[in-house]
């Protein structure tokens, strides 16, 4: 009743006006304002939206710590791998040679030994691989005695709990693969200071 048809058109008095000092973008919906509010705020409103930040930011914290493990800078090691007796013990692992490494390829030749279909063979075979334990379980061993006399030596009033584990879990990893990486090569001389 008192609306404009559809027909007419506003005039053109009407068309030339416009706000001076607006903001020249519309309103945003309410539905927008809220979902903006919300990825300012960065706060889960669910378990799932929670467990999925967390998630990001560990994988976030993981890369930054093995990328600080290849470059060596032991500011962002983990704890575990922080302080000159850890350093100590991994430059004592790496210097020396570890029958580990030697291995791989020994226990891929007792498999194509095993199933040769041969007994003989097969007898070798099983007598390397028991060979080869007895040896890596030796080595681990001396590995132990050796490491024990020099933390006694450089480091006396140093704690040395959980030391071995840490000497014998580098020591049965390959060489290449150990992190942090290594920083002395296989019979290099040890420095006296470590502090």
């Amino acid at each position: 009743m008192f609306r404009r048809s559809k027909s007419e058109s506003a005039t053109p008095a009407e068309q030339t006006v416009t706000k001076v000092g607006g903001k020249g973008r519309p309103t945003p919906t309410r539905r927008e304002a809220e979902a903006a509010a919300r990825a300012r705020a960065k706060v889960p409103r669910s378990r799932k939206e929670l467990a999925q930040s967390q998630r990001s930011m560990r994988s976030e914290s993981s890369k930054s710590m093995r990328q600080a493990m290849k470059d060596g800078d032991e500011r962002y090691y983990p704890a575990r791998d922080r302080g000159p007796v850890r350093r100590f013990v991994r430059d004592f692992v790496d210097c020396r040679f570890s029958f580990v490494e030697l291995v791989i390829p020994l226990l891929l030749v007792t498999m194509v030994l095993g199933y040769s279909g041969n007994q003989t063979l097969k007898q070798w075979g099983n007598t390397m691989l028991l060979l080869t334990v007895v040896i890596v379980l030796g080595d681990m061993f001396m590995l132990r005695f050796r490491l024990g006399r020099e933390l006694a030596r450089r480091f006396p009033d140093a704690p040395t709990k959980g030391l071995t584990y840490y000497a014998v879990t580098r020591a049965m990893q390959m060489k290449f693969m150990r992190l942090p990486k290594s920083k002395v090569k296989i019979g290099q001389q040890l420095p006296d200071d470590y502090r």
